[in-house]
């Protein structure tokens, strides 16, 4: 018989996301349970291990401002670090003994009469909660491209968010599809083993450098052992964040034509190829798509070893690359470069609220919630890192602590009470407010992007700063929700 399993808090996901719902959840007195597909914490962390994998924000901000075990040994957070980072967390805070793991959840439906989310796992288990949480994010399924005959090919493949350690590189003929934030990470890690390196570029990114390398004895010491060393550092960060945001706002203001000119400075600093150069071009504005941080991309390409390819793809067949042209281009392994599955928000698991509406059905014209936490007639359900809150700059961590300290409100209103839910109007509202001020950033310039939905809806990103979204979570309104 499957296993029953019943808690107050139902949290799905140990990335950054569950981690901070949980334990601010648990801090004010709430019985939580976690649930969690992967062996370990991490999220996207513990899934993403290619070559050169780190992080793009200072880990002064990529961190919780309510837990120091400083253990980072540069600016900018690898891989491993971060995730030994967020196992660390796990265990201060004792998550480890309230988390089961290898449990995938593959549905939640909301009881009505009884007040609870039933939800059902792969395995069979079932779970019955009050209040449910996601905490899966953005970024936790790979996007595949649409290519054809991508399932022909004879050689290697997988992609970068699910990298194959056990795949040779070493003097072969290796191809990337992407360059976007991961593939100009792993791309140059890529070029040094690989006999041969085609990368297949669909448009350039904006790169900016990266100011990165290992700390000194001294501030390494200062950083673990010297409280508060680290404020002024996280503090003037999360300023330059702030100013950064104007960036995306529409037309040439000061810090977008900035951040053309270093890009610009930049990449002539590196590439003295103008023909190579002028492949490596954006062709649309600057913050329409991800700003990237690099300094030892460019340099890949001027290698004998590198070739970058931007005439089109027409095919992959089983022996490598066809290009638009009609060129094969043969290959022993194939990586896809190609991100995630943003805007497909809590899939694949199917979420059921009142009078059995899909959540789905709820979003057929792309995902919204109100402060990108609650939907109208989806009682106790609250998502982490939810539609419309990912950031053009600054660090998602500040907006996922402000949503778990939000969600921890509204756990306090819903005691003693059987259901609450966000008010159709004020969801509306918000969401259409949202929408007309997204309407004047660089992210509605018309290129192609994961901030979008296909038929061009931003249901990623936040148009403002982090500071006004921590003023609209600070207090939670009973009057924005309906209790039941």
């Amino acid at each position: 018989m499957a296993a029953l399993i019943t808690t107050e808090v139902l949290i799905i996901g140990t990335g950054f996301s569950g981690l901070a719902a949980a334990i601010l959840a648990q801090e004010a007195g709430f019985e939580v349970q976690l649930v969690e597909k992967g062996e370990d914490v991490g999220g996207v962390w513990r899934e993403n291990t290619y070559p050169g994998a780190a992080c793009d924000v200072p880990w002064h901000l990529y961190s919780f401002s309510f837990f120091k075990r400083v253990r980072f040994s540069r600016r900018y957070p690898q891989q491993a670090e971060i995730l030994a980072y967020q196992r660390e967390c796990a265990r201060h805070y004792g998550l480890y003994e309230r988390t089961r793991f290898g449990t995938e959840i593959a549905s939640a439906d909301w009881d009505e009469a009884a007040g609870l989310w039933t939800v059902q796992a792969v395995d069979g288990t079932r779970f019955e909660a009050q209040a449910l949480i996601s905490g899966v994010g953005q970024l936790s399924r790979p996007g595949w491209p649409k290519i054809p005959g991508l399932d022909d090919f004879a050689g290697d493949l997988f992609h970068s968010a699910e990298w194959d350690h056990e795949v040779p590189l070493a003097g072969r003929r290796v191809g990337v599809i992407g360059t976007g934030a991961s593939a100009i990470q792993f791309i140059p890690e890529v070029a040094e083993q690989a006999g041969e390196l085609t990368v297949f570029q669909r448009s350039a990114p904006y790169i900016l450098p990266r100011f990165d390398g290992p700390y000194g004895w001294l501030n390494r010491q200062l950083f673990r052992h010297l409280p508060g060393y680290d404020r002024p550092f996280r503090y003037m960060l999360w300023q330059l964040g702030e100013a950064s945001t104007d960036a995306f706002d529409e037309g040439d203001n000061r810090i977008s034509k900035l951040y053309q000119w270093v890009t610009r400075t930049f990449r002539e600093h590196q590439v003295k190829d103008p023909a190579l150069r002028a492949k490596l071009t954006p062709d649309y504005p600057i913050g329409c798509k991800r700003i990237l941080f690099s300094s030892n991309y460019y340099p890949t390409f001027t290698r004998d070893n590198v070739q970058l390819h931007t005439g089109g793809i027409e095919a992959v067949t089983a022996q490598g690359v066809r290009d638009s042209e009609g060129v094969e281009h043969p290959f022993d392994v194939l990586i896809m470069g190609t991100g995630f599955r943003a805007t497909e928000f809590l899939s694949p698991m199917r979420i059921t609220g009142r009078e059995g509406v899909a959540l789905e059905q709820r979003w057929a014209g792309g995902a919204e919630a109100y402060l990108g936490i609650s939907v109208p007639d989806f009682p106790n359900l609250f998502m982490m890192y939810g539609p419309n809150t990912n950031l053009g700059g600054n660090s998602i961590i500040f907006m996922i602590e402000c949503q778990a300290r939000y969600i921890v409100q509204a756990l306090k209103a819903l005691r003693g009470h059987r259901a609450l839910a966000v008010r159709e109007d004020v969801h509306a509202q918000f969401n259409a407010e949202t929408q007309e001020r997204l309407k004047h950033t660089v992210w509605s310039a018309g290129c192609s992007s994961w901030y979008h939905t296909a038929d061009g809806r931003i249901t990623n990103n936040w148009p403002g700063r982090t500071a006004e979204y921590r003023r609209l979570t600070e207090a939670f309104d009973i009057a924005d929700y309906e209790l039941g």
